[in-house]
């Protein structure tokens, strides 16, 4: 959650594959940089000229703490992300810090925030519905809503680039190195869907 992730400015943090349920996961495009592995070899050359195919989709696996950009069909990259600490499964309510699970979309960004800020179109109406049966039932602690500012982001600090993927710290959101998320953000216009997945 946003306003949540803004006091976990220096994060102790953890490491993300691919797609909706029932479908053949497209082939994979190199990953984005993993701790321990040279800068070089994380990242495949792109010939000079080539133009990089808008993204249609963000694809987030919590189990496995990736994240893809899909352009129609093609997984054209893939990076190791940290989340929040709180497990499996979708979000309850504010401050569970757990990442949510289901289809939303780009829904905004914000600039300096950690770095770039993209907007997640939390909650969508099922998490409402949960929401709301969850309380009906007792089992929302007092004074917690549904939660909101989840967002994809990164560190706002290059001292940072990749330690923070050692463990999961958000209050929700998914966070990747600051160039990271420069380029989710240069290739993924708003509107687009994000599925997130356990």
């Amino acid at each position: 959650m946003l306003a949540a992730s803004l006091a976990l400015a220096a994060p102790s943090l953890t490491a993300v594959s691919n797609g909706l349920p029932g479908a053949a996961p497209p082939a994979r495009a190199p990953a984005g940089p993993v701790l321990g592995a040279p800068a070089a070899a994380a990242r495949a050359p792109r010939p000079p000229g080539a133009s990089l195919p808008r993204v249609t989709e963000i694809r987030i696996d919590k189990s496995e703490h990736t994240l893809d950009l899909v352009a129609g069909d093609e997984i054209v990259r893939s990076y190791r992300v940290a989340l929040g600490p709180g497990g499996p499964g979708p979000k309850l309510y504010e401050g569970d810090r757990r990442t949510p699970v289901g289809t939303y979309r780009v829904a905004g960004r914000i600039k300096g925030l950690f770095h770039q800020f993209l907007l997640v179109s939390y909650p969508n109406e099922e998490d409402r519905r949960r929401f709301a049966e969850l309380r009906r039932r007792g089992e929302v602690p007092p004074g917690r809503g549904v939660g909101h500012s989840i967002g994809i982001h990164g560190v706002g600090g290059v001292l940072r680039a990749g330690v923070h993927k050692e463990s999961d710290w958000t209050l929700g959101c998914i966070a990747l190195d600051d160039d990271e998320i420069d380029e989710v953000a240069r290739r993924t216009p708003d509107g687009a869907k994000i599925v997130i997945t356990d």
